[in-house]
């Protein structure tokens, strides 16, 4: 006798109706979440040729090589002029400055291995602090991984568990200037502080906006010392007159002034004679006690203090390096202003190239590098629209004959573009 024959195409038992349901379910779910991805992907594609077409797509460039004037860059043949770093006093390929962070590592290791709310910090870390709060005549420095956590750290107020930083609180008020860094602007929106905006440099606004704030328990007044994308200096004298006059406190941010303004170079404060008067230079004294970005993030590694600590050593050697960045600084200005370059900034060795239109300043930036000279074009939202540039930034290693052929180039460029009049 035959066997019954099984159903075609069915194997096992068939499936409950529930599970058919989840089944159904499932596949429903899987479906959206397709849909959603092909929608972001859609927005996203959109965006970006949105960015393409406006002439700010920043192309990463790979540099092959330690820090200096000359550095190399993947698929570039030959040696490139450099100046876009922020390596101001040429110390990053330093051979005191490497050996130093050389010893660093092998004396305390490669890191910490947790963060400081846990592992704390190093005798090195603290060395490092007593060295910064002597150079800058404060009274005491704190550490942090980066500059944009000290910023961040010093305006945050730690929601939840108590951890609340008492400088500024509901009843204070902070007072910034419209083109301070993000990372200040970042950290002032943590605050909870009432927020005031003053017009860049504009000190008849600001003495408005301290009028304004008097109702409030303390005042803040916040500014770059240097500003990154224009290259001008803060007029600290008359801000802390200001500050004097009605009561308020000073924060500078001597982020990009450190070691090359000023007599022996502490920065802008000492350059204008204020130091006595900036309640808070780059970071907060005793605010990493609630400060998260402090607490919660690992101590710098042993090898970049070591290289810190003896930078710092250098600079209060001699001041021979702040000589130099004056020397250099004025004739590039005169050198580029010459053929018809427009040149923001003064006495800083942040020279931004003013173009205006963002897909000129990125066409430059690459037409340069072919001409071995690495420059990066900077355009919205980086800067305001309509103010597009090349920075340029001057190093003390850079010599005579390296600025000659950065202008030289800036001029070829400049007439290929119609950039010149």
């Amino acid at each position: 006798m035959r066997a019954p024959l099984a159903p075609i195409g069915r194997r096992g038992p068939a499936p409950r109706p529930r599970d058919a349901v989840a089944l159904r379910k499932a596949l429903k779910r899987a479906g959206a979440l397709a849909g959603a991805l092909a929608q972001l992907r859609g927005i996203l594609e959109e965006e970006l040729e949105g960015i393409r077409g406006a002439g700010t797509w920043k192309s990463e460039r790979v540099i092959s090589s330690r820090q200096g004037p000359r550095i190399h860059v993947d698929g570039v043949s030959g040696g490139i002029l450099n100046f876009c770093a922020n390596n101001y006093l040429g110390l990053s390929s330093h051979p005191e400055v490497i050996q130093a962070g050389l010893q660093a590592l092998e004396e305390f290791g490669a890191s910490l291995s947790s963060v400081h709310f846990i592992c704390r910090t190093q005798s090195i870390h603290k060395d490092l602090e007593e060295k910064i709060a002597h150079f800058h005549q404060q009274e005491d420095a704190i550490l942090y991984p980066s500059c944009f956590d000290a910023n961040t750290g010093l305006f945050e107020l730690c929601g939840g568990c108590g951890w609340e930083l008492a400088l500024l609180t509901p009843e204070d008020a902070v007072l910034s200037d419209e083109l301070n860094h993000a990372s200040i602007i970042d950290g002032i929106r943590l605050c909870k502080a009432h927020k005031y905006r003053f017009l860049h440099l504009d000190m008849a606004d600001l003495e408005t906006r301290l009028q304004e704030a008097q109702k409030h328990r303390l005042c803040l007044v916040a500014t770059d010392a240097a500003f990154s994308m224009d290259g001008d200096i803060a007029p600290l004298q008359e801000i802390c007159c200001l500050t004097s006059q009605y009561g308020a406190l000073v924060f500078v941010d001597e982020c990009h002034t450190t070691g090359f303004l000023g007599t022996t170079g502490p920065g802008a404060d000492e350059l204008l004679g204020v130091m006595d008067q900036v309640t808070i230079s780059s970071t907060l004294g005793k605010g990493h006690q609630r400060a998260r970005p402090y607490l919660f993030s690992n101590s710098l590694p042993p090898a970049v203090v070591g290289c810190a600590s003896k930078a710092l050593d250098l600079l209060m050697e001699s001041n021979a390096i702040v000589q130099s960045m004056a020397a250099e600084t004025q004739p590039f200005h005169s050198k580029m202003e010459a053929p018809g370059f427009t040149i923001s900034g003064a006495n800083h060795p942040i020279c931004p190239v003013m173009l205006g239109d963002a897909r000129l300043a990125s066409c430059m930036a690459d037409d340069m590098l072919k001409r071995g000279i690495f420059v990066i074009g900077f355009s919205y939202p980086v800067v305001p629209k309509g103010k597009a540039r090349i920075r340029v930034q001057l190093s003390a290693v850079h010599s005579e004959e390296d600025i000659d052929c950065c202008v030289e180039a800036f001029v070829e460029v400049g007439w290929l573009h119609g950039a010149l009049p």
